[in-house]
């Protein structure tokens, strides 16, 4: 099975030793993802849409260096620093995902990588056979 990696260029994957995205044969998993740009800095601060609008378009980026795309994807998972404001991540979900419809998990967590970051998403797709 041909294995393919991609990285975002954030300071943290090769610190902690991780791709992007990998794609294995027509399975593609895409990392748990912040908000944060190529210098490691965090985008739109004390914004959750803001945040998970800029995560989305990253995942999509990162499907696509493997050969995938939005359609592709079959589960997401994001992590949320404040559940009270869970309709900001999920407006953002549904400008991406409204026709797409992925399997969908979103839980609390006491915190994340730094402060600033109110969320993190981690999205699983498969690609389909030519």
């Amino acid at each position: 099975m041909q294995r393919q990696t991609a990285s975002s260029g954030t300071p943290w994957e090769d610190k902690v030793g991780y791709s992007r995205v990998v794609r294995a044969g027509q399975f593609v998993y895409v990392s748990g993802t912040v908000a944060a740009d190529e210098a490691g800095a965090i985008q739109h601060v004390g914004d959750l849409y803001g945040q998970s609008a800029y995560i989305l378009r990253k995942i999509e980026t990162a499907l696509m260096a493997v050969g995938a795309n939005l359609t592709d994807v079959v589960r997401i998972r994001a992590y949320v620093v404040n559940m009270d404001d869970y309709e900001q991540f999920a407006k953002a979900h549904h400008e991406f995902f409204a026709h797409i419809r992925p399997a969908n998990t979103l839980v609390e967590v006491s915190r994340l990588a730094t402060p600033d970051v109110l969320v993190e998403i981690e999205a699983d797709a498969i690609v389909s056979e030519s």
